[in-house]
């Protein structure tokens, strides 16, 4: 879907070389890179972008300069996607912890459509790491467009469904939403609001926002003013002991209180920026030391109760001496592993055991249907055992085969079953499903509540959508250990080195908090409580936990598996006519009704959540990222209902659905000859037809 994409901007950029932008123009036509210097990810958008749908490329020309350019004939299928200009950009960045909100607000205008033609506009977001999109505004002069969200079974009632490509993740950290029909010519103000984390190493924090636009999204003619804002807020809690290490683009600070900080950049610009927008901050203490933030519920809040989030920072002292550990490596290879997943799997745990001391113990179990120790026991991490588990692993490829889950952790956990004066851990990798996921989540909490302060601690990492992230999220938080994911192949690596080298540094372990004796639910930032609650509804089954995570993602725009996200349609002129007391009366015929303007049109978009795995992708060891997004429920029936159909007939029919996918794809000639071809043969039927009617009498006598 991504290369669709990609390849639908670089030819709607050939395209795009026959508006004419005049003579005093302050930047030259879109080049594309050689091939060779092209990288696969080019044509995707590294900041917040807009995009014109062309199915027809009659209709490309300067609104303003109309060019009277020589008929094209034909259609585009796919449509190209023309890159729009944008004068003003505003990034708006609020942290708070180790979480960051971010709104982007524009201004882009249609600049490459004909002012009396329209076509629909496709947003694109590219969000930083563990990326949520929170809501989308979009005002034109005649109407604005805006997401809510609404629970499961209200969407139901919903007729309009978009399509694929009209909303929904392009890649997991590209969000996509396309606005219908707009003319050309027109301004188009957005406001796209999402959060992101923040990375922490080594007593730093650093925040990176997507904010490279490429050139071709600057306004050709010079007089166009074009400015560019950013404004950062940072609340740390922390007072003292804040000190700003590195910044992309010159922010000035306009703030400073206890543990609260204000920067500001405003410019008037020849270009847009270039790079990423990224900042970091450290935290300077050499000991560990932490805090707590407190913050009142807002006046509209369902739930009224204080909220508060604990905090605790390890400190920079080098000094400070992790856990002696006995660590498991429980790693799928089934099938569905085969090619780069199983791959990096195995670099990133050859690179994991390169990392432990030597009076550190460690074990390999590879797992499909079938399970494969290194060794009947624990192994010390010396360099010659460390070499010759690499080498191990590097022989074990991917086998046919199910995925059978629980022999492996068990085997695992009965290892470790006996490890006294060290940190037991196990980290297990997936990418599927099984039947039996409860029960291992059942199993292991008896097993571990039996097991004592040093029960193992069990990190798990899911690759792909087919795996069951809320059930590795559920079996992370029962070994009291971290859950990470990687939904796209080229973010694996990446994410599946800051889990392992995460669980690997532990110098602190078994905290608790004795202020809750009453037992009362522990509140946390609202994207991680929704993630939270949405893993404890699936193990518990609770319909009322449901609820609530629909109440609360509804009420944070937070999207989770209980809400699907829909795009509202406001209509300007019947908001202006009702606030000035006149009434439109309908023409005779008109199908609408007076009341009709009052309530926004609902367009219902695809589900955007992760789902809880797929058993039947799993068995058929599917790999992650091999199939391409589903249709919507009522066009996948009717593909099915025709795809087949002429195969059914006679070798000398065909049906509807074939003469609509070949004239949906012939250009205006082809289609007026066809025309009157079957014009001429019509007549000749005709003419067959009244011969025999009014022959017929003459022959029988």
């Amino acid at each position: 879907m991504a290369e669709d994409f990609a390849k639908a901007v670089e030819d709607g950029l050939k395209l795009s070389k026959r508006i004419y932008l005049g003579k005093d123009r302050a930047v030259a036509p879109p080049k594309p890179p050689p091939p060779m210097e092209r990288s696969p990810d080019f044509y995707l958008p590294s900041a917040p972008m807009v995009y014109a749908v062309i199915s027809d490329p009659r209709i490309v020309d300067n609104p303003d300069l109309p060019s009277y350019q020589p008929h094209v004939h034909g259609r585009c299928d796919p449509p190209a996607l023309i890159p729009l200009q944008m004068s003003r950009v505003v990034l708006d960045v609020d942290c708070y912890a180790d979480t960051a909100f971010i709104q982007v607000s524009g201004k882009w205008r249609v600049h490459c459509v004909m002012a009396s033609r329209s076509c629909d506009c496709r947003i694109a977001l590219p969000m930083g790491d563990q990326g949520s999109i929170l809501g989308v505004e979009v005002d034109l002069p005649t109407k604005s467009y805006s997401t809510e969200l609404n629970g499961v079974e209200e969407s139901k009632g919903i007729q309009k469904i978009a399509r694929p490509e009209d909303g929904g993740f392009l890649k997991p950290h590209i969000f996509t939403i396309t606005i219908p029909q707009i003319d050309g010519g027109t301004n188009i103000s957005i406001k796209l609001r999402w959060s992101q984390k923040l990375s922490y190493n080594e007593g730093q924090f650093s925040l990176t926002v997507p904010f490279r636009f490429p050139e071709y999204v600057t306004p050709a003619i010079k007089n166009i003013s074009k400015k560019e804002k950013i404004q950062l807020n940072v609340s740390s809690g922390i007072a003292t002991g804040i000190l700003c290490k590195a910044t992309s683009h010159p922010l000035k600070e306009i703030r400073r209180h206890a543990g609260n900080l204000g920067f500001l950049y405003e410019a008037e610009i020849l270009t847009w920026s270039n790079t990423d927008f990224s900042f970091s901050y450290s935290v300077s203490s050499g000991n560990i030391f932490g805090g707590i933030l407190l913050q009142s519920p807002s006046l509209y809040d369902y739930d009224q109760r204080d909220m508060f989030c604990i905090y605790l920072f390890p400190g920079s002292q080098q000094s400070w001496k992790v856990f002696r550990k006995e660590v498991i490596f429980v790693v799928d290879i089934s099938n569905s592993m085969q090619g780069r997943p199983l791959e990096i799997t195995k670099n990133a745990i050859s690179a994991a055991l390169s990392k432990l001391s030597p009076e550190d113990s460690f074990n390999i179990i590879a797992f499909s249907s079938e399970t494969f120790l290194f060794s009947t026991s624990m192994a010390l991490a010396s360099e010659e055992a460390i070499e010759k588990a690499t080498e191990w692993i590097s022989t074990k490829y991917s086998v046919g085969g199910g995925t059978n889950m629980f022999i492996p952790l068990e085997k695992a956990a009965e290892m470790l079953s006996n490890i006294h004066g060290s940190l037991p851990m196990i980290f297990l990798v997936t990418d599927g499903a099984v039947e039996d996921e409860r029960n291992i989540c059942d199993w292991m909490k008896k097993r571990l509540t039996n097991g004592g302060s040093l029960c193992p601690r069990i990190h798990t990492f899911g690759i792909g959508s087919f795996c069951n992230h809320y059930f590795l999220r559920v079996l992370a938080m029962i070994g009291r250990g971290e859950y990470g994911a990687a939904c796209d192949l080229d973010s694996i690596e990446d994410q599946m080195q800051k889990l392992f080298s995460k669980g690997l540094s532990t110098v602190l372990a078994n905290i608790t908090i004795d202020a809750f004796d009453d037992h009362k639910q522990i509140e946390v930032l609202a994207r991680q409580q929704i993630d939270l609650l949405t893993a404890k509804a699936w193990f518990s089954e609770n319909k009322q936990l449901d609820e609530e995570v629909s109440l609360l993602s509804i009420q944070t725009c937070n999207i989770s598996e209980y809400t699907r996200m829909v795009l509202l349609e406001q209509n300007k002129i019947d908001k202006a006519t009702e606030s000035s007391g006149a009434r439109k009366v309908p023409k005779k015929g008109d199908p609408h009704k007076i009341g009709d303007s009052e309530a926004p049109k609902k367009i219902l978009l695809q589900s955007l959540s992760v789902g809880f795995g797929d058993l039947t992708a799993t068995a058929e060891n599917i790999r992650p990222g091999s199939v391409e997004q589903k249709l919507p429920e009522a066009a996948e029936i009717f593909i099915k209902a025709t795809s087949n159909c002429c195969g059914r007939m006679k070798m000398n029919r065909c049906c509807c659905m074939c003469c609509i996918q070949c004239c949906s794809k012939m250009n205006d000639q082809c289609a007026t000859t066809l025309a009157q071809l079957c014009t001429a043969l019509a007549c000749f039927g005709c003419l067959e037809c009244c011969l025999e009617l009014c022959c017929s009498g003459q022959d029988g006598q």
